[in-house]
């Protein structure tokens, strides 16, 4: 099975408009090896991927809840809470939220996460 694996960076705002800029107007081509995602500090990337965090990652990869709040169920974490990490993780490309199987007309969202590794490149 093929690991899936993100990179992720770390670099100034300014740095990744540029580089996005540059991407845009064809002046840099990414190499398969260059970090997909970018966070503008140390301190944002660990916000992102607490321990907590990374607890739940590890619970939606090990139960594959059908919904937000099958999530909650499991985690005990609040579904507002459960929403608002998730939305913020799928902004930086790490998870998912799709639309589940649902009833009545209303289909929950189903959290997938999208690594089975995450790898932090630090430039020194």
């Amino acid at each position: 099975m093929n690991k899936r694996i993100i990179r992720v960076g770390i670099q100034s705002y300014g740095d990744i408009k540029s580089r996005t800029i540059a991407i845009a107007s064809g002046a840099h081509k990414p190499s398969a090896g260059e970090p997909k995602v970018w966070f503008v500090s140390l301190k944002s990337f660990a916000s992102v991927l607490s321990e907590e965090n990374a607890a739940l990652l590890a619970v939606i990869r090990r139960t594959r809840p059908a919904s937000l709040k099958e999530l909650e169920r499991s985690t005990g974490r609040a579904q507002s809470n459960l929403s608002r990490t998730l939305r913020t993780m799928e902004k930086y490309g790490l998870v998912r939220l799709a639309e589940g199987k649902g009833s009545r007309g209303r289909k929950p969202l189903r959290p997938e996460v999208l690594a089975d590794r995450i790898v932090l490149e630090l430039a020194v």
